[in-house]
């Protein structure tokens, strides 16, 4: 999953803007938050799926 993050940010910044410096530095930051995640929990990936499937309690 990190590596995915990771490979989608700095695609997305520095291929599609062409901005590579910004792209290396969204890659480290994307990566470093999900290495930390899987370190912490090694769930986090299905606690986040399950969380994101619930509708806004406040949702208008």
């Amino acid at each position: 999953v990190a590596i995915a993050n990771g490979t989608l940010a700095a695609a997305a910044v520095g291929l599609g803007l062409q901005l590579w410096i910004p792209g290396v530095v969204l890659w480290i930051v994307g990566h470093s938050l999900a290495v930390w995640g899987a370190r912490v929990d090694p769930q986090f990936m299905q606690v986040f799926a399950r969380h994101i499937k619930h509708k806004p309690l406040l949702d208008v």
